[in-house]
């Protein structure tokens, strides 16, 4: 049985979304490459998705010398889009830490915070011990993917740069950014060097980066 051409298309344009997602900020030719697709069956998604106010049209980074011509354009998702990756929650989540933040202080919404991420560290520790030397960073990011974080690892000026392309508390962190700051932390245990953190989600970046130094060695950052 043919799928209908408007439940075809809705599976595309869902691909090339979550594409975005994963892999973050995208131009029309990653896109193309990445999904198998035609250059013009990728542009006729992204102007539904633009439409649709499921992604905006950025120019890219240039990291490091930049070449002629301008930059090329990148897709990436916008609050909506995001939200509707399974972030209902973000209201109430919000709600609960406003109320902690109006009768016990900020001290105890990052006391949460730091809580909150400890059982991550928990896990994630004999991934990242096990690891072999140099491959860390990407040990960390294979295990934050598996835990819905769409990470990845790659090689950046003096050292890696850690990229999480969805946050489940992005909407949340806005507002209490003691959550990226506990999360930062515990980055730089489980790696064991002060790691920097270059991007948010929650500032309205396009994904979250943080920038881990070379030689990393192990827990315990001077």
């Amino acid at each position: 049985m043919a799928v209908p051409e408007n439940d075809a298309h809705a599976g595309t344009r869902n691909k090339v979304a979550r594409s975005i997602l994963v892999h973050g900020p995208s131009t029309a030719a990653d896109l193309a490459e990445r999904l198998d697709l035609t250059a013009a069956a990728v542009r006729r998604h992204l102007d539904a998705l633009l439409a649709d106010g499921v992604i905006e049209a950025r120019q890219q980074r240039v990291y490091g010398q930049r070449g002629r011509g301008r930059p090329a354009k990148v897709f990436a998702l916008t609050d909506a889009g995001r939200g509707s990756f399974h972030q209902e929650y973000d209201i109430l989540a919000a709600e609960a830490l406003r109320f902690l933040a109006e009768v016990a202080g900020e001290d105890a919404v990052m006391a949460f915070a730091r809580s909150r991420v400890a059982a991550l560290e928990t896990k994630y520790l004999p991934v990242v011990e096990s690891a072999p030397e140099g491959k860390r960073a990407e040990a960390l990011a294979e295990a934050l993917s598996a835990d819905g974080y769409a990470a990845s690892a790659r090689q950046a000026p003096g050292g890696e740069q850690l990229c999480q392309h969805h946050c489940p508390v992005a909407h949340v962190a806005e507002r209490f950014p003691q959550l990226c700051e506990a999360e930062t932390e515990v980055f730089a245990r489980l790696l064991g060097t002060h790691v920097q953190r270059l991007a948010t989600l929650a500032h309205g970046d396009g994904v979250c980066t943080t920038h881990v130094p070379k030689n990393v060695t192990g827990r315990n950052p001077a």
